[in-house]
């Protein structure tokens, strides 16, 4: 057997072995609907045929890249609510400490949503869509995952903020090299269910161009409404997608560059600053022990005089949110980790004497 022969025997084998994965794949997709599945039955033929004559052409990546996207999208697949309000508020209750306001108009929400599932309805069409608006740091993430976790919802998130093209949202046509899902379809993808909670992060970021910015205010509108997500059409799948089983959540730092249209189909919840208190309670009793175990200390190998959380909150002056707190937290621990590693020390007291040598530089 001549070289040549030899080459197009082993892309043959190659080929037909990646057919036969493809061929699995098609028949253990759950909920594919038929026409998609005759679809990609078609395209299984054609790369067949391909594979007899020893063709490996960039058309088969293309096309078995397709097939492996498509089978990969949760059609079916779901998790069941859980419409338990007593204990979705011990979570918020858990996860957040203060912002009273905030957690009680999330249950306000949320019991709107129960009540509507209860009564056989849909609830999410019938329900507008939570824009958590407020500082960088004030928990709108945080609170987000908080929800899904209450519902016993699969969690993700996707950064709008510097989105360069709406294609980034919509996928871009396989027709087109390096095409690849938008990031709707991507996020189904990872979490494997067609009911996830999705947060939207920082929708008024996606660019600094006016007409940029009123593109994926469209197409975040066509998303988000109930009237129009249901045939949602990612444009490298091609086919018609029922989004209005998905809980969307938005967030924002400011309102300014969304448009009235897209803020109609909102219900905004101003998410605020932290007091000097609440910080301190946070960092005390959720920051500190979580951070501790992170950084590998077990309890009492670290403390802190009660008087010190004023100067550890605000080391720098004002901050809206609790980041730069974690920082701080995460500072100090790094430091007394460092000094018991080195067998310094076997605890660490910190009072106003040594604070100075703990606290970031």
């Amino acid at each position: 057997m001549s070289k040549t022969d030899q080459k197009i025997t082993d892309i043959q084998t190659f080929a037909f072995k990646e057919l036969e994965t493809l061929n699995d794949m098609i028949t253990s997709a759950k909920g594919l609907p038929l026409d998609l599945e005759e679809k990609l039955r078609q395209m299984l033929q054609r790369l067949e045929r391909m594979a007899k004559f020893g063709h490996y052409a960039a058309e088969f990546d293309t096309l078995s890249r397709y097939i492996e996207v498509v089978t990969s999208i949760p059609w079916k697949t779901e998790t069941t609510d859980n419409l338990d309000l007593k204990k979705t508020k011990e979570k918020l209750d858990a996860n957040h400490y203060g912002m009273e306001y905030v957690k009680e108009r999330v249950l306000e929400y949320l019991s709107t949503i129960i009540l509507l599932k209860k009564r056989g309805k849909d609830a999410l069409a019938e329900s507008p869509i939570l824009l958590l608006v407020g500082l960088q740091g004030v928990g709108k993430t945080t609170l987000a995952m908080s929800i899904a976790e209450a519902l016993g919802r699969k969690f993700t998130r996707i950064p709008i903020g510097g989105i360069g093209s709406t294609l980034e949202l919509r996928g871009r046509s396989k027709s087109f090299p390096r095409s690849e899902p938008g990031q709707i379809i991507k996020a189904l993808m990872k979490t494997q269910v067609k009911n996830p909670l999705i947060l939207l992060d920082e929708i008024e970021k996606a660019s600094g161009e006016s007409g940029l910015q009123a593109d994926v205010n469209a197409v975040l509108l066509e998303i988000l409404d109930p009237k129009q997500n249901t045939n949602f059409r990612d444009y490298y799948v091609d086919y018609p997608y029922n989004l209005s089983d998905v809980m969307f959540i938005c967030s924002a730092n400011n309102t300014g560059p969304l448009s009235t249209a897209l803020l109609d189909r909102m219900e905004i919840i101003k998410m605020p600053s932290y007091t000097d208190h609440e910080k301190a309670v946070i960092a005390r009793d959720y920051l500190l022990p979580e951070i501790m175990e992170q950084s590998g200390l077990e309890p009492g190998e670290l403390e802190i005089d009660p008087d010190l959380w004023p100067g550890i909150v605000r080391p720098f002056g004002y901050d809206s949110g609790i980041r730069s707190l974690g920082r701080t937290l995460s500072s100090i621990c790094r430091k007394v980790a460092k000094e018991i590693v080195e067998e310094k020390s076997d605890k660490v007291y910190i009072n106003e004497e040594n604070l100075k040598n703990y606290l970031p530089t």
